[in-house]
């Protein structure tokens, strides 16, 4: 299968071309130097001379604080780049998957999300997501949209990093104890999204790592993998700014993923584990 990849730059975007790659697809990756998504000619003219069958569309504005600042730019990425993409894949009959986010929802309760759950952003971001999945709804017949929470890998800054460099640097961290969700590792995402676009089960899923966890919890047990001697000191959200709105609860049902006979990503510390092992053969 041949395949387009935006945001090929990215931290999710480079495991998914590894991904394609190791299966032995035709893939191409591309980033905002060669298709900004948010020129529709541009788009129409990558897509339409690279003849793929399917697009993984990862590109996307994701500094979730900045957002409040940066609403337009924010949704001229998420809606409208999307929108465009979306349209020429629906006018190419080109199967598109597109990644959501856990911030659709309110984050209120303790219960799983799951994929037909109300939708309630909180934040500018996860209004911007939404919005792109109307989008890809509208103009696209064979679609699947991913839906998934707190993602971390090792290509670029990610909260994990950010803990790592602020644990190293001052023997401390301050982490929420009452956020809890489901970390995400980009590597077995990739796996996943890959399975998906080899088969015709399109829709709404939920994927991210088996198990949940408080960010307190995961910062905790990310230092105790590396053996690092790092005072991870609970906070609740009242007592630091956080500029944008984050669910309390980003826990995702992942039901439909193995209801459509597809793996389950692994658990969360096993991921964490892994990813561990892999950034220290890098650095």
């Amino acid at each position: 299968m041949k395949v387009l990849v935006t945001g090929a730059h990215g931290q999710l975007g480079q495991e998914v071309l590894h991904e394609l790659e190791k299966r032995r697809h035709t893939c191409i990756g591309v980033d905002v130097k060669e298709m900004d998504i948010v020129n529709y000619e541009k788009v129409e003219y990558i897509i339409k001379e690279s003849d793929v069958e399917a697009v993984i569309h990862c590109a996307a504005y994701t500094a979730i604080d900045e957002a409040e600042k940066q609403e337009n730019l924010c949704n001229k990425v998420n809606i409208e780049g999307t929108k465009n993409v979306a349209q020429v894949c629906g006018m190419q009959d080109i199967k598109m998957l597109y990644i959501s986010t856990d911030c659709v929802f309110n984050g209120l309760g303790n219960q799983a999300w799951s994929p037909g759950d109300v939708i309630e952003p909180l934040n500018v971001f996860g209004q911007s997501k939404y919005k792109g999945e109307l989008e890809v709804i509208q103009y696209v017949k064979s679609f699947y949209i991913v839906r998934t929470s707190w993602l971390y890998g090792v290509n670029g800054e990610n909260y994990v990093t950010s803990m790592l460099d602020q644990g190293s640097k001052n023997g401390k961290i301050y982490v929420s104890e009452k956020q809890v969700g489901t970390p995400t590792y980009t590597y077995d995402l990739a796996r996943l999204l890959v399975d998906l676009i080899e088969t015709e089960k399109y829709g709404v899923y939920h994927a991210s790592n088996e198990g949940s966890c408080s960010k307190f919890e995961f910062a905790c047990e990310l230092f105790k993998i590396c053996g690092m001697d790092v005072k991870v000191i609970p906070v609740s959200e009242e007592s630091y700014d956080l500029r944008g709105i984050y669910p309390i609860n980003s826990k995702l049902d992942h039901k439909k993923i193995e209801e459509n006979g597809f793996r389950s990503l692994p658990n969360w510390k096993n991921a964490l584990e892994r990813y561990v092992k892999r950034i220290g053969s890098i650095r």
